[in-house]
């Protein structure tokens, strides 16, 4: 209860009454600007509500590449030579120091905006920090998935922890304190099934880790993302597209500003401005930034297998090969069609596995219940406006988590981890 206090207190924010004590952040002292799930999603924080973090001149960083050589009978094509090995960032003290791992969430590489934000956070608090990619971005899944076909957590957090123990092992006198670990959005999730299995392989015993928005049914999330794209926007026809659309707006809106500048504020400003998304525009943009993830899993997962559910499986593929028939073949599977025609069928072979419903047990918060509820190293940081929560997914976080949980009233999804309340919270849990 003193610690409950203690941080609401810090946080400057009421404690709602909750049967299973979660710290739930009452909205008229949060201070969030952004009530509008959308909104935040896409906007994110202003500028001027961001901590002061380091430029990158001032930190001692460095990309680093690992050959992992998954066991795969299929050898990539030529025109994959970036992805062979895979990359990653480690930011070093020059002291001893606790190291925190990133990881991002879907389809992000090790450089997501969200990944460089959070390694200044923690960098500037002291730590080393080491940026991956998420198990569903291009690069992991070509140079680091052994089975190319993420989606099963469990698996996905296997070849996260392969990948972990191989940096380790390539900064042998890197002076490590202790570690921590951190995920947001489907990397969160990814975070929990890591720490799961480090309780048994005890590589690293994680002091702390936290889980940033995670999804809690990871079928509900997608499919909610899925729905997004399917909203009606008004003003998309035969002769309009929806991008075509959104680009006449930012057109007029840098013609009505007199310049163009492209930086952090630009879409905080654009919202604000008189061409700023509907609903129904952002819900649309928000949906399809998630299905070119979905379209870059599926036709990386399919051509690595050679599945020819996408590209042909004898289809000659050299460095000038042309992938974009490919990827616009790609865009035209969603989520569900890629969990449906590649993930169920491989999970199968693999577990003699059953239904749907087993397959989304076992790879969302559900399977890893009990743990989460005895583990007091795990906390979760969560908005109760997030697009890709479905019902009942916050109840099962309050019981599971109890007090480890800190429920935020808005932004969207991930769009406050950046706001200073959020990200005093996020240092001060890795504290203590």
């Amino acid at each position: 209860m003193l610690r409950t206090l203690r941080l609401a207190a810090w946080l400057g924010a009421s404690i709602l009454s909750a049967s299973v004590s979660a710290v739930e952040v009452d909205a008229a002292s949060y201070g969030f600007p952004l009530t509008n799930p959308f909104e935040a999603t896409i906007a994110s924080t202003p500028p001027e509500l961001r901590p002061e973090l380091p430029r990158d001149e001032d930190i001692d960083q460095a990309d680093y590449s690992l050959n992992l050589r998954p066991e795969r009978d299929f050898v990539l094509p030529d025109n994959f030579w970036a992805v062979k090995k895979l990359r990653y960032r480690l930011a070093k003290q020059d002291h001893n120091a606790p190291l925190i791992f990133l990881i991002p969430g879907t389809g992000a590489p090790y450089t997501s905006s969200l990944n460089e934000y959070l390694k200044k956070l923690y960098y500037k608090a002291g730590y080393h920090v080491v940026q991956l990619s998420s198990p569903t971005s291009f690069d992991f899944i070509s140079s680091a998935s052994r089975f190319a076909t993420p989606g099963i957590t469990k698996e996905d957090a296997e070849d996260l922890y392969r990948v972990m123990q191989a940096v380790r092992a390539q900064h042998p006198n890197l002076p490590v304190s202790e570690y921590y670990l951190t995920g947001y959005s489907l990397g969160a999730l990814d975070a929990a099934f890591v720490a799961h299995l480090d309780e048994t392989r005890r590589s690293f015993n994680f002091k702390r880790v936290l889980l940033l928005n995670p999804p809690v049914n990871l079928y509900t999330s997608i499919s909610n993302l899925d729905k997004l794209v399917q909203t009606q926007v008004k003003g998309i026809d035969n002769t309009t597209t929806f991008y075509e659309l959104v680009l006449a707006k930012l057109t007029r809106y840098f013609q009505q500003k007199g310049y163009i500048d492209l930086n952090d504020a630009l879409l905080y400003d654009f919202q604000q401005s008189r061409q700023h998304l509907s609903n129904e525009q952002m819900a649309m943009l928000i949906g399809t930034s998630f299905r070119f993830s979905a379209a870059d899993i599926a036709f990386t997962s399919d051509l690595i297998n050679r599945r020819g559910l996408i590209t042909p499986p004898k289809f000659p593929i050299t460095q000038g090969t042309s992938l974009s028939p490919f990827f616009k073949r790609a865009l035209q599977c969603d989520f569900d069609c890629y969990i449906t025609e590649q993930v169920i069928p491989m999970w199968r072979a693999r577990t003699d596995g059953g239904s749907l419903l087993q397959l989304v047990d076992q790879v969302s918060l559900y399977a890893l219940k009990d743990y989460l509820h005895t583990s007091k190293k795990i906390a979760v940081m969560h908005n109760a406006d997030d697009v890709i929560l479905g019902p009942g997914d916050i109840g099962f976080l309050r019981k599971t988590f109890g007090d480890r949980l800190t429920l935020y009233p808005y932004g969207g999804h991930c769009g406050n981890i950046n706001y200073r309340v959020n990200s005093d919270a996020m240092l001060e849990f890795f504290r203590g």
